[in-house]
C-alpha cells in the first residue's frame, strides 16, 4: 500500500509539484503505516518503509522535496504552551472545552505545524505506536529524509527558537500564577522571600541570550553554571507547589485553588521537559533529541483534550481533602471497648425512635392532596429535619456510617504502609481487625436502629388509630409488603439509590468542612465586629467553634433528607421507576404494614418482608462503603492490588474470630 502511494505521486518531480501545498498525501501515508491494534504488539517496526526509502532514490528525492515543503517555516510552540495543560481555573468550564473539542475538534491555522498534525495524527492511540518505533530506525530515516538536527538555527521559526520561545512562556505563566493571592495565602512561608519564579525567569533568559548570541552550536552543555542554578531553581519552584498541596490540610482547599495549583504544576512539569533539549553533552544528541522533541510535539497534540486525565488530576487533592475530613468523623463510629460498643447500641435506638416518628410523620403527608412537588417538598422537609434532629441529639443512623469509615479505615491503611519498620502481613492483619471493629459497630447500629424503629411505628399508628378512629395505613399493607419483596419489587435497585445518596452526604460533609477551613470561616466569625459587639466576645467564640463543629454535618443530613424525599417525585416526573429504599424505614413500614393487615399476614409474604429488610440494609452498606472506600483509595494512590491482600486478611480473621465481627470479644 505504502508504495502504490509513493510511486502515485514521487515517481517524477513534475508530479508532486502540483499537490506541494497538499497534506492529503501525508495523511494517506500515515494511514496505511498505522497500526491497526497498537496496543497488541511491545514494538513496531518500520523496516518495510525504510527499505522502499532506501532502495528507490527517485521517489526518496521527490518525497523530501515534498516534505520540506510541508514543514518549512511552520511554527510550533503553541502545541508545547497550551497542549495538555489547563488554560482555564474553571475545572467544569475546562472539562466541557474539551468533550467539545474531542466531537468537534479545533482546527489551528494553516501555517502552523498544529494544523499538520491535526490533520495528520488525529488519533488518540498515535502516540502509543510512534513510540513503539525502534530509536535506530527513526535515527535511519531521520538520515533518509536529510532531516537537520533542531541546533542549527535560532532564526524565526526555527525549531530551536520555538522551544526557547515555548520556555519562556511557560515559565511567564507560572511566575503569574505563582504570584496570585489565593496561591499565595497556601504558602505563607514563602512570604517575604523571592519568588523562586522569578529568579528561574532571570537565570533562563541569560542562558537564552548566550545561546541566541553564538555564531553556530546553538546549545548549552549541562556543565554550564548558569544550567545548574536553572535545574536547582526548577527544583525549588516544583517545591513551592508541592508544599502549597500539603499546606491543604492546615488551610483547605477550593477548587479553583486546587485548578490553579494544578495548571502551575503542569507548565512546571512541561518546563522540565522542554529544558534538556538546550543542552548538548555529545554530538550524537542532536539528532536523537531533534527526534525525541517530533514525538513529543504528536504526543502532546493528540491528547490535548484527555478529559479522563484532567478528571484524575483535578479531583484527587480535593477528595483526598474532602476523605480526611470523614475519617476523621468516622474515627467516632468505630467502636473498640463494649461501653463504646453499647454507646452505639443506645445511638442507634435513638436514631430508631425519631425514624419510627418520621415513618408516621410521612404517611400522613402522603394524605395530603398537593402536587408531585409538593409532596417532594414535604418529605424533604420530614426527612431533612428528623435527620438533623438525630445528628444534634447524638443519636446515630446506621447506614450514615460507612461513608465515614470508609475513609478512616483506608487512612489507617495508608499509615500502615508508610511505617516500613512493619510487615506487608502485619499491617493487614492490622486493617482485618480494624475492619472486624468496623463491621460489629455497623451491625449493632442496624439492630439498634430497627428493633427502635419497628415498635415506635407501631405505637404511633396505634395510638391515632385509638385517639381518632382513624388506621391511617389503611388499604396499604399490601403494597408495604410486595415493596420489601426483592423478587416481586425494584427493592435491590432503590436500596443501592439510597446508598448512593449515603456516599454523596458524606461527601458534602467534607466538602463543606474543606471549603469552611480555606476560606477561614471559623475565624471570620470569631472576629465578626458586630457579633463581638452584639452578643459578647465569649459568644461569639462558642458560636464558632458550634459552627465548625457542626455545620458541615448539619448540611449533610439536611441535603441527605432532600435527596431521600424528592427521589420519588423526580422518578415520577421522568416516567422512571425512581425511589429509595433504607432499612430503618423499611423496618417501621414493616409495622405500619403488619398493623394495617391486622397482623394475618402469610407466613411466606412475612419472610420475603423481614428478608427485604435484611437486604436493603445490605444492600445500603455495601453501596455506600463501597463507593466511599474506591473514593478513599483513590485519593491516597493507593494501588488496587492492595485490596486482594486485604480482602484475604479478612477473611482468615472471620475463620478464625467470626464473632468478633458481631461482638466486642476482645
Amino acid at each position: 500500500m505504502l508504495d502504490i502511494i509513493i510511486r502515485k505521486y514521487f515517481n517524477e518531480l513534475q508530479l508532486w509539484k502540483n499537490e506541494e501545498n497538499d497534506i492529503d498525501i501525508l495523511v494517506q501515508l500515515v494511514n496505511a503505516i498505522r497500526p491497526k491494534n497498537p496496543k497488541k504488539h511491545e514494538s513496531f517496526s518500520l523496516f518495510n518503509t525504510i527499505e522502499f526509502f532506501s532502495n528507490n532514490q527517485v521517489e526518496r528525492d521527490n518525497f523530501v522535496a515534498y516534505l520540506k515543503t510541508v514543514l518549512e517555516n511552520k511554527n510550533f510552540d503553541a502545541i508545547l504552551t497550551d497542549a495538555g495543560i489547563l488554560q482555564d481555573i474553571d475545572f467544569f468550564y475546562e472539562v466541557k472545552k474539551r468533550i467539545f473539542a474531542k466531537i468537534l475538534p479545533y482546527q489551528a491555522p494553516k501555517d502552523t505545524l498544529q494544523y499538520v498534525l491535526n490533520q495528520i495524527f488525529y488519533a488518540d492511540s498515535d502516540p502509543i505506536w510512534v513510540n513503539k518505533i525502534p530509536k535506530v530506525e527513526l535515527e535511519t530515516l531521520f538520515d533518509l529524509f536529510e532531516f537537520e538536527t533542531i541546533y542549527e538555527s535560532v532564526e524565526a521559526h526555527a525549531p530551536l527558537y520555538e522551544v526557547m520561545e515555548a520556555i519562556n512562556l511557560l515559565s511567564q505563566r507560572t511566575s503569574g500564577k505563582a504570584l496570585e493571592t489565593d496561591v499565595m495565602k497556601m504558602v505563607p512561608e514563602y512570604s517575604g522571600l523571592e519568588s523562586p519564579f522569578a529568579a528561574f525567569e532571570k537565570e533562563l533568559y541569560a542562558i537564552e541570550k548566550t545561546i541566541r548570541t553564538k555564531e553556530s552550536e546553538f546549545f548549552t552543555t549541562s556543565s554550564d553554571i548558569n544550567f545548574k542554578q536553572l535545574l536547582v531553581l526548577h527544583k525549588q519552584c516544583n517545591e513551592f507547589v508541592e508544599k502549597a498541596f500539603q499546606n491543604s490540610s492546615k488551610y483547605g482547599i477550593s477548587l479553583r485553588v486546587n485548578q490553579n495549583l494544578l495548571s502551575i504544576k503542569q507548565h512546571l512539569y512541561r518546563i522540565g521537559v522542554l529544558m534538556p533539549l538546550l543542552v548538548i553533552d555529545k554530538p550524537e544528541e542532536k539528532k536523537s533529541k531533534s527526534i525525541e522533541l517530533a514525538i513529543k510535539l504528536i504526543k502532546y497534540n493528540c491528547l490535548k483534550t484527555n478529559v479522563r486525565k484532567l478528571f484524575a488530576e483535578s479531583t484527587q487533592l480535593l477528595s483526598y481533602e474532602i476523605t480526611q475530613h470523614t475519617a476523621k468523623t468516622g474515627e467516632n463510629y468505630i467502636t473498640e471497648s463494649k461501653t463504646e460498643y453499647f454507646k452505639m447500641l443506645y445511638a442507634a435506638l435513638g436514631g430508631g425512635l425519631i425514624v419510627g416518628i418520621l415513618c408516621i410523620f410521612k404517611l400522613l403527608l402522603s394524605k395530603v392532596e398537593i402536587s408531585d412537588f409538593g409532596h417532594a417538598f414535604l418529605y424533604s422537609l420530614n426527612y431533612s429535619i428528623g435527620f438533623i434532629i438525630i445528628y444534634l441529639l447524638g443519636f446515630t443512623l446506621a447506614t450514615k456510617q460507612p461513608a465515614m469509615t470508609a475513609s478512616a479505615l483506608i487512612s489507617a491503611l495508608e499509615d500502615g504502609l508508610k511505617k516500613n519498620s512493619i510487615s506487608a502481613d502485619e499491617k493487614h492483619k492490622s486493617f482485618a481487625k480494624l475492619f472486624a471493629r468496623l463491621f460489629r459497630s455497623q451491625f449493632i447500629a442496624f439492630v439498634g436502629n430497627v428493633i427502635m424503629a419497628f415498635p415506635i411505628a407501631l405505637l404511633g399508628i396505634w395510638m391515632i388509630d385509638t385517639t381518632f378512629g382513624i388506621n391511617i395505613a389503611e388499604m396499604k399493607w399490601e403494597k408495604f409488603i410486595i415493596d420489601l419483596n426483592p423478587i416481586q419489587s425494584l427493592l435491590l435497585f432503590h436500596a443501592a439509590i439510597a446508598g448512593f445518596f449515603l456516599f454523596l452526604s458524606g461527601i458534602i460533609s467534607g466538602s463543606i468542612a474543606n471549603r469552611d477551613k480555606h476560606f477561614d470561616v471559623k475565624y471570620r466569625i470569631e472576629e465578626h465586629p458586630w457579633l463581638k459587639m452584639t452578643f459578647g466576645k465569649e459568644r461569639t467564640k462558642n458560636f464558632a467553634n458550634w459552627y465548625d463543629n457542626k455545620w458541615p454535618g448539619l448540611m449533610s443530613n439536611f441535603w441527605f433528607g432532600v435527596f431521600l424525599g424528592s427521589t420519588s417525585s423526580i422518578g415520577k416526573f421522568l416516567g422512571l421507576s425512581l425511589d429509595i429504599r433504607h432499612i430503618t424505614f423499611a423496618s417501621g413500614n414493616l409495622a405500619l404494614a403488619l398493623y394495617d393487615a391486622k397482623f394475618q399476614v402469610e407466613d411466606n409474604l412475612l419472610f420475603w418482608g423481614i428478608f427485604g429488610v435484611f437486604m436493603i440494609g445490605l444492600v445500603n452498606f455495601l453501596v455506600s462503603f463501597g463507593l466511599s472506600l474506591g473514593l478513599a483509595f483513590r485519593s491516597r494512590n493507593i494501588p488496587l492490588t492492595e485490596l486482594k491482600p486485604i480482602f484475604s486478611s479478612i477473611k482468615r480473621r472471620f475463620l478464625s474470630k467470626p464473632m468478633s465481627f458481631f461482638f466486642p470479644t476482645e
